[in-house]
């Protein structure tokens, strides 16, 4: 087989991944000759940082080849596609020759489990360690670890990846088991644990050798060998919603508790897409790709904004199985949170703490830190929120300013309505 169908195959299968965002992890450049590669600029599969840059990574599996049978997966063994697999040197002769043409600024790389996961993990572990260490590779890695390998080759893996991720697959164990029998949940969250042991160990060693110490000569400068880094970029994790009939209000749960518990960077959530010849037990339709964007929303507001997982949601009420536990998929849910909690408003813009600006639809953490910075020197007035360029329309119904109050406009039945964001047509011509 040649290496470009080869590439052919195992880009294609490895779409499924979402976890590709290289945000957060330490800044390295070849900038003056030395090594090859950079974690920044700007540049085969993209996505964004929190600042807004645009990331190239060649995002590949190792091999499409696998021995579970989960039934989800499109890799899985009984599953009828054409199968491919890299060696460790392909990967890391593609990795070089894609960023050398400016096409990638880094590399992820996840993989189908072979023989057993500890054999896998190595072949992933050693295409990160040639590209590090024999060509010196500065740019971005992420690793798609194996929950059941090593912790010895977790801890490998970590000393060359920026980050490192384990999917959780499913949001409940129940669906694990009933879906993907092969996989053990508690064996991912252990491997989750040590992963997380080993960045803390790291970032506290990090933090002890970067503290000065007290020198008697003042142009004396302090030597201290930098501390080992392991995977600075922190872990991520995937897990795929729409395959079992776990509701939003669960896989919230489940996504608080991982953040809380393992200190995550980030639970990507991935809509699940029908696949061929599946099972009888998987849905014939996949979900609303507006419900995937809500629980990407309802992720941030309890990341930056917050908000309990468990006021997010409302649960569902007894005898209740229309809608009960699901976001709303009409209206942002920051938005129906405020709706639904009419009375906590409206909110005194020159008065309220951060914590209750942040719950304003409309206002983002930006937009809440300027406003905080300006009414220290003068009353707020809408002509602040104007230049602001915030939406006027869902923002001035929930607040009060210098010159505006909102009078009955929350006690409107149709307000919900009106605040309701206009369907549009969609482009044919857009992503």
């Amino acid at each position: 087989m040649t290496l470009q169908r080869k590439l052919a195959i195992l880009a294609d299968a490895a779409k499924y991944d979402a976890s590709c965002a290289s945000s957060g992890t330490s800044k390295r450049s070849s900038v003056g000759g030395a090594g090859i590669g950079s974690t920044e600029g700007s540049g085969i599969c993209h996505s964004y940082a929190p600042d807004g840059r645009c990331i190239s990574l060649l995002k590949i599996l190792l091999t499409n080849f696998c021995q579970y049978d989960c039934l989800y997966c499109v890799n899985r063994v009984s599953s009828n596609v054409p199968r491919a697999r890299f060696t460790v040197q392909e990967v890391v002769d593609l990795t070089l020759d894609f960023y050398r043409r400016n096409c990638i600024e880094g590399l992820f790389l996840s993989s189908g489990i072979i023989q057993n996961p500890d054999y896998t993990m190595e072949q992933v572990v050693e295409v990160a360690r040639t590209l590090r260490e024999d060509h010196d590779f500065r740019g971005y890695i992420h690793l798609k670890t194996i929950p059941d390998a090593s912790p010895e080759l977790l801890r490998r893996a970590g000393l060359y990846a920026d980050r490192l991720s384990i999917n959780v697959e499913l949001p409940t164990d129940q669906g694990l088991a009933t879906l993907a029998p092969e996989k053990d949940g508690a064996a991912i969250r252990r491997s989750m644990a040590n992963l997380r042991v080993h960045i803390d160990d790291a970032r506290g060693a990090a933090r002890d050798a970067a503290a000065v110490s007290v020198v008697s000569m003042p142009t004396s400068m302090p030597r201290r060998a930098a501390a080992p880094k392991f995977a600075p970029a922190g872990q991520s994790t995937q897990m795929i919603v729409g395959a079992d009939a776990t509701d939003d209000r669960t896989i919230l749960s489940t996504s608080a508790n991982l953040y809380g518990a393992y200190r995550l960077r980030r639970v990507y959530y991935s809509a699940f897409s029908p696949i061929p010849d599946a099972s009888s037990s998987l849905p014939l339709a996949a979900p609303p790709m507006v419900r995937e964007h809500r629980l990407y929303q309802a992720d941030w507001l309890m990341r930056f904004y917050g908000f309990a997982h468990d006021e997010i949601v409302p649960p569902a009420a007894p005898g209740d199985s229309a809608g009960g536990g699901m976001l709303s998929l009409d209206v942002d849910p920051k938005l129906a949170w405020a709706l639904a909690h009419r009375d906590r408003f409206p909110v005194d813009l020159n008065a309220a703490p951060r914590e209750m600006l942040l719950r304003v639809p409309g206002l983002g953490v930006k937009a809440v830190e300027r406003l905080l910075m300006a009414r220290r020197v003068r009353r707020l007035r809408s002509d602040d929120l104007k230049r602001l360029h915030v939406p006027l329309k869902k923002v001035m119904a929930f607040v009060e300013v210098a010159d505006h109050r909102p009078g009955h406009a929350l006690e409107a039945a149709d307000l919900a309505a009106r605040l309701k964001p206009v369907p549009v047509q969609a482009s044919l011509f857009s992503a």
